[in-house]
Order: structure tokens, then C-alpha cells, then sequence
């Protein structure tokens, strides 16, 4: 499939293909413009976890991790972790995972129930040295309102909890998500 980018063609191409001269150059023009890696992958014809956009988020990680090196415990221990993650609670997705002898495919003793369309729960949660806050268990997607919640409502009183009045450090990845909310109070958001 060819498109149009501005006067340059491109093809798109699978996810292990390498990325071509053009590709690499609508992804450094893109970025430096600050579209987002949805936005740019769209455009440079190639799936967000292409090499060259998954080099930026490793950068971006080291550059981080750089900076905080030379930390000490003290400047950690100000530091609220924070992360969701979606857990599966029935066992449909896992692949399988049998051991059985040869003539054993169908033995019921190597069987397992699956569920084509398992349950999940996405849960929100924080911790620091001085502890961890309250779960918070999402019914939908994280938008950045529904995330805007989860600060004011969870992560706001695990620091008044956990910090007292002391200036803590909000530790967050820079999901969409996380990043188009509007925030003001004694916190420091950390990226």
C-alpha cells in the first residue's frame, strides 16, 4: 500500500522490517513537532513498536535514569511510584502449558478449561519508602479524566498519608493518559 505524507511516498511495512530513509525522517520531523507516536506511526506507514520509535522511549528512559544516579536514599525515599496494570483473573489467555507424553494430546489429565474472552481487572495503585496507598479498581479505560480522578481521589491522600505536609516527588509514566491532566498542588511531577 503506497500514501502521501506531503510530497513524499511510503510503503507501509511489517513490524521486524527495517524502516526506510523516508520513514526515518517523517518519524524525526513528527517527533521533533511533538505529534504523538500513535499520530506518527500513522504517517510514517509502520507500527508504534517500530525500532527507531521504541529507541526514543529507551532514550528517554536512560536520559531519566542518568539524571537519578547519583541519588541518595533520602531523595528517593521522597519519590510516590505510581502504576496501573490490567490482571487476568481466569485463566483464557495464558497459552498452553501442558507436559504429557506422547498419546496423552486428549488424556483428560493434560486439559485445561479456557475462556475465549477472560476476565480482567485494571487496578491503580502507588508506594513509596514510606509505604502504599489504597488500590483503586478501574471498570474503564484511563482517560485522562478518569485519571484526573484517580489523583484527587487516591493518590492525593496516600501522600497526605504517606508525606504529611513534606514535598514528595509524583513518579508516573508519560502515557497519553497521564500527561493531558491538569494538576496544581504541592507535588512535583517527575518524567
Amino acid at each position: 500500500m503506497v500514501s502521501q505524507f506531503g510530497s513524499l511516498d511510503y510503503t507501509i511495512i511489517g513490524k521486524t522490517a527495517d524502516l526506510t530513509v523516508v520513514q526515518k525522517t517523517i518519524i524525526d520531523t513528527l517527533h521533533k513537532e511533538g505529534k504523538t507516536q500513535t499520530f506518527i506511526a500513522k504517517e510514517a506507514g509502520c507500527s508504534q513498536s517500530a525500532p527507531l520509535l521504541k529507541h526514543r522511549q529507551c532514550q528517554r528512559r536512560l536520559t531519566w535514569a542518568k539524571k537519578k544516579e547519583k541519588w541518595t536514599v533520602a531523595q528517593w525515599s521522597k519519590v510516590l511510584f505510581s502504576d496501573e496494570n490490567k490482571f487476568c483473573i481466569s485463566f483464557g489467555n495464558q497459552g498452553p502449558r501442558v507436559w504429557r507424553k506422547g498419546g496423552e494430546a486428549h488424556s483428560q489429565s493434560c486439559l485445561k478449561s479456557s475462556v475465549k474472552f477472560p476476565q480482567s481487572v485494571m487496578i491503580w495503585g502507588a508506594m513509596s519508602s514510606a509505604g502504599v496507598g489504597p488500590l483503586c479498581f478501574l471498570k474503564t479505560k484511563v482517560t485522562a479524566s478518569v485519571y484526573q480522578e484517580i489523583l484527587e481521589h487516591f493518590m492525593l491522600p496516600s501522600a497526605d498519608q504517606l508525606f504529611k505536609d513534606a514535598d514528595f516527588i509524583f513518579q508516573q509514566d508519560l502515557v497519553p493518559a497521564h500527561t493531558d491532566i491538569k494538576l496544581v498542588r504541592r507535588l512535583t511531577l517527575d518524567v
